[in-house]
């Protein structure tokens, strides 16, 4: 193309970013189609996890009532075209409450896997590569942690500062640390032991650059198996903690609270109250777990544990 003309670089321009985008949309389905065929179990998982992430964040914008809104006047309504999922106790729309609900427990699902993860990886890779008193500290500490089962302590945290949404979500981080930081520093060993990193290692390599080049590029897939097993135990823990009265509370929508809200409903008829948000927090907790298993298969599976499956110890 002759660079004198202006006008002819303007239309080829135009005329090659439709090709760009073309070829990188086919780029992407042709992987996403891939993962889909080599991961199946992951793949419906995934689809599962998203389809509740759209509900509760979508529908809201499409069903816009108030959450909080009491209407004694309409309390107790069954399941119709104006109150899909019915009214509770106080007349309010379970429809809008679960959506609510949902977004509430997925954020503080996400927000705990990553704090957590991030605690207890720095603990896993201070303690695989310097080895020697830090490293028996650091486990020894875990250890004790671990001493507990994780329900009992996320509630011991619960229980000593107070019932709410942040305390709720401190305990069940605390609980997770041990989790992450004891399969990091296995990985971290197993890593450190190779023969490109000990090379690393002589030639003076800085501890910073051996992790950012060598050990998290070499655990990062079974960091994120482990998330994503985190994500199901700390939505339904949250719920656990909500059921019990130590987790959100009330007239926050939470699934846990508002599945305790309507046990005392169930035998007289009023089912939804319940249902709906246990409907929905059971496909969460197996869209997670589907994903942990299909990504990782039986050498990453976490230990069942109730109705669950508990992350990696």
């Amino acid at each position: 193309m002759d660079v004198s003309d202006p006008s002819g670089a303007v239309r080829s321009g135009v005329q090659g970013r439709p090709d760009w985008l073309r070829t990188s949309a086919a780029t992407a389905i042709s992987k996403a189609r891939t993962f889909a065929t080599v991961h199946r179990e992951a793949s419906v998982g995934f689809g599962i996890v998203l389809l509740i992430a759209g509900f509760s964040w979508l529908g809201p914008q499409i069903w816009r009532q108030n959450p909080l809104a009491v209407n004694l006047a309409n309390s107790l309504l069954a399941p119709s075209a104006s109150h899909p999922f019915g009214t509770d106790d106080v007349g309010r729309d379970v429809l809008t409450r679960v959506m609510s609900a949902g977004q509430l427990d997925i954020l503080a699902a996400v927000a705990v896997t990553a704090v957590g993860g991030l605690v207890g990886m720095t603990i896993g890779v201070v303690s695989g590569l310097r080895g020697g008193v830090t490293d028996h500290t650091s486990m020894r500490l875990m250890d004790s942690l671990l001493a507990f089962p994780p329900l009992i302590l996320a509630l011991a945290v619960s229980v000593a500062l107070g019932a709410g949404t942040l305390s709720a979500a401190l305990g069940i981080t605390i609980s997770t640390v041990p989790f992450y930081a004891r399969l990091m520093r296995s990985e971290v060993l197993r890593v450190k032991a190779l023969p490109f990193v000990e090379a690393a290692v002589a030639s003076g390599g800085r501890p910073s650059r051996i992790v950012s080049r060598h050990i998290l590029p070499h655990t990062w897939q079974v960091m994120a198996i482990q998330a994503s097993s985190v994500v199901g135990y700390a939505v339904l823990t949250l719920a656990a903690l909500g059921f019990v009265g130590l987790g959100v509370q009330v007239p926050t929508a939470e699934w846990g609270t508002m599945i305790t809200a309507g046990l005392p409903y169930v035998l007289s008829g009023q089912w939804w109250m319940g249902v709906f948000p246990g409907a929905l927090l059971l496909m969460l907790v197996i869209g997670c777990n589907l994903v942990a298993d299909g990504l990782g298969g039986e050498s990453v599976a976490g230990v069942m544990t109730g109705s669950t499956r508990k992350p990696l110890e």
